[in-house]
């Protein structure tokens, strides 16, 4: 496998990913459910979610596409499945961002209300460790479109053995770098509010849905194309 070819499919990992989990807009719903929090809480938080966030990615890209496979399904019909997913997913986006940002902020408000309750010497210790992962992580951040992306994106690994440890090592990188990108993002909410604002991250959410689009739509190609070959296959 060439450099050029392990850039190009880093770049349509780390374009996927990073529109399907979109941390800009989630900093702006983050800021708001940990408004209860202090700073240093906030940066734990993000520290943690970026984590659960990298493990949830790493292992759909690597297991998912194996799993599918031991139950039958095909890689022609797991990417034409995958792309219209993606497609569906990034169309939402880009047509409805108020209706994602509404399912989000009641998917993490539930960390608000557990932070509330807890006392304040307990909830930095298990209270914290608790919301981190379940709903701020999941599915808050990583919820089940960013897992199909994932998995719909393993599935374009390359049939011959020797270049999917180049192709592995590229979308593992993509997926480090999202979840790297969602603790700086995190971390730094409030700057990101104050920066940006929401109509900016609306902005910037439509665009990552556009690119989000482009990635389903040349996903479903491959898979259509890897279909009308095997047919055509003595």
């Amino acid at each position: 496998m060439t450099v050029e070819i392990t850039i190009q499919q880093f770049l349509l990992a780390l374009s996927g990913l990073i529109a399907i989990v979109n941390p800009i807009g989630g900093a702006l719903i983050f800021a708001q459910v940990t408004g209860q929090f202090s700073h240093a809480e906030r940066v734990l938080l993000s520290r943690r979610i970026g984590t659960y966030a990298a493990v949830i990615m790493l292992g759909a890209l690597w297991a998912g596409t194996p799993i599918l496979n031991f139950f039958g399904v095909s890689l022609a019909a797991l990417r034409i499945a995958g792309g219209l997913v993606v497609m569906s997913a990034a169309w939402t986006q880009l047509n409805r961002p108020e209706a994602r940002e509404a399912r989000k902020q009641a998917e993490a408000s539930g960390s608000r209300d557990k932070r509330m309750q807890e006392p304040p010497a307990e909830a930095l210790s298990g209270n914290l460790n608790e919301i981190a992962f379940f709903p701020l992580t999941l599915p808050f951040t990583v919820g089940p479109g960013t897992i199909a992306v994932a998995i719909t994106l393993g599935s374009s690994r390359p049939e011959a053995l020797a270049n999917r440890i180049g192709f592995y090592a590229s979308v593992s990188a993509a997926a480090l770098c999202v979840a790297l990108i969602v603790v700086l993002v995190y971390g730094s909410a409030d700057r990101v509010v104050a920066l940006i604002g929401p109509a900016r991250a609306r902005v910037l959410g439509r665009l990552f849905a556009f690119l989000l689009l482009c990635v389903g739509c040349q996903i479903l190609l491959t898979g259509v194309n890897d279909a009308v070959a095997s047919f055509h296959r003595p």
